[in-house]
């Protein structure tokens, strides 16, 4: 095993290969502040300021990027999602990573040690006991504490994902107190596109029902209340709406005959099942994106995982098990028409669109040039790299992808889509690689070695961009 007293690689010329990479990033790029426009952290954590009781509450528990780890790795499940104690689970994840030697999970983990604890050793089973015991007695103090962790990153506004239903409270509460950072809802209403399952579709109307106080029992009154809930998240700043789904739909307008179905459907309390699922997927759909454009929002779609291909583990686990993968779909023919429909009828928002397959990297790229209008920089976006994308690999795929068929400077930058509040060390990892990138174009002769020059493009990629990007009036 490596010896625990010797120099990480996680230094200053980390990801480095060139001076100039290196000139920029310290020089201009390190101290930007970070806007995190998409993740999953907890609202209530976000409002109360948690202080977590160990390290494996506020690292380990809930990511499946480690538990498959893990899985492949031989540990049985009691010390990933089961019964045994949270320190065994650490210790379990500890003995794991030496192992994950070219994965970015070996990077990520080091640089949110180092970063948030000071932890400059790698982590394994010599060094799992101490580290446990330095980052448990840190978190007891109130520098430890959510708001500071966000301090301490510099993070100037958090975008969480939400249910259409929740009241928000949690959001309003965070930002009663002036913070150095703020906090927004995101609308991800995807449980109200998918009729097919009909006990979680008629169950989730009667939640809707709840929050907006309005009896749903046609497409209008459906459409109504979304929309009181898209009034309802903006009044409560929200600026975004989220969509996680395989494929944009091939069908997107309402007929009278789907529409009486519809009223039928939700009278008979799901003993029918709806004869066009997917039609009522793309009319709604189609519809809410209508009502983001006349809020001013931004609307992002993230496409084509296959979700929870182990039932077994599903079963077992839950959703976000760490069983979901890659999807093969042909997104363009209905990438293009669903855009164009909204285009046409001056209805289309700024739009940021997520791919998951590699493969589909020039589609998407491609396809964003097609529906910018000149109305505002950047309108339709490439997004950064996403899921099993977000590594360095993945990354310089990503930015060279929208280099050669789009305009990068425009480029709004990473976001984490992470659960974990020490994740905000992945917007150091992307700065890194884009200064490395950048330097190194430089160096030989590939674009002007003008540092200034170069180094606003980049601060507008890492940090302007996306604040002019939302209207989140920072």
């Amino acid at each position: 095993m490596q010896n625990i007293h010797s120099a990480t690689i996680f230094n200053d010329d980390f990801l480095f290969t060139n001076k100039t990479a290196k000139r920029i990033y310290f020089d201009y790029i390190k101290e930007l502040p970070i806007i995190d426009y998409h993740n999953h952290l907890s609202p209530f954590d976000l409002a109360n300021d948690t202080l977590f009781p160990n390290l494996y509450e506020i690292w380990l528990k809930g990511d499946h990027y480690k538990w498959r780890v893990m899985r492949t790795l031989g540990v049985n499940e009691k010390f990933i999602t089961g019964s045994s104690t949270d320190e065994e689970k650490f210790l379990a994840w500890a003995n794991c990573l030496p192992q994950t030697i070219r994965n970015p999970i070996f990077h990520w983990s080091h640089l949110e040690l180092k970063n948030t604890f000071g932890i400059d050793r790698y982590l394994d089973e010599s060094t799992a006991t101490s580290i446990f015991s330095k980052c448990n007695d840190l978190l007891q103090k109130k520098e430890y504490s959510v708001h500071s962790i966000l301090k301490q990153y510099h993070v100037e506004l958090v975008g969480t994902t939400d249910d259409p239903c929740d009241n928000l409270m949690p959001h309003k509460q965070s930002n009663i107190f002036k913070q150095s950072f703020k906090v927004v809802p995101t609308f991800r209403p995807d449980k109200f596109l998918h009729i097919s399952d009909k006990q979680a579709f008629i169950k989730n109307i009667e939640k809707l029902e709840i929050a907006t106080g309005t009896k749903i029992n046609s497409i209008n009154s459906f459409l109504s209340a979304l929309e009181s809930r898209i009034n309802y998240f903006h009044e409560a700043g929200c600026r975004a709406s989220d969509h996680g789904l395989q494929q944009m739909p091939s069908k997107i307008t309402f007929t009278p005959k789907l529409e009486t179905e519809f009223k039928s459907f939700i009278d008979s309390k799901n003993k029918i099942n709806f004869s066009d699922p997917e039609r009522f997927f793309g009319a709604v759909l189609y519809s809410l994106c209508r009502m983001y454009n006349k809020k001013g929002w931004v609307q992002q779609f993230h496409l084509g995982p296959i979700r929870n291909n182990n039932s077994r583990m599903m079963n077992l686990v839950g959703v976000d098990a760490g069983t979901d993968s890659i999807g093969d779909y042909n997104h363009a023919e209905n990438l293009s028409k669903f855009l164009n429909e909204l285009d046409f009828r001056n209805e289309l928002a700024k739009t940021i669109l997520y791919n998951i397959n590699p493969a589909d990297n020039e589609v998407f790229a491609s396809m964003c040039g097609n529906f910018n209008d000149g109305s505002v920089k950047g309108k339709i976006q490439f997004g950064s790299a996403w899921w099993f994308l977000d590594q360095k690999e993945g990354i310089e795929n990503q930015i060279n992808t929208l280099s050669n068929l789009g305009v990068v400077s425009s480029f709004i930058g990473m976001t984490t889509d992470s659960r974990s509040f020490l994740s905000f060390s992945r917007h150091e990892y992307f700065r890194r690689i884009i200064c490395n990138m950048f330097g190194s174009d430089m160096e030989k002769g590939l674009i002007p070695n003008d540092e200034k020059w170069i180094s606003s493009i980049l601060q507008n990629i890492c940090y302007h961009n996306a604040k002019n990007y939302f209207n989140f009036h920072l």
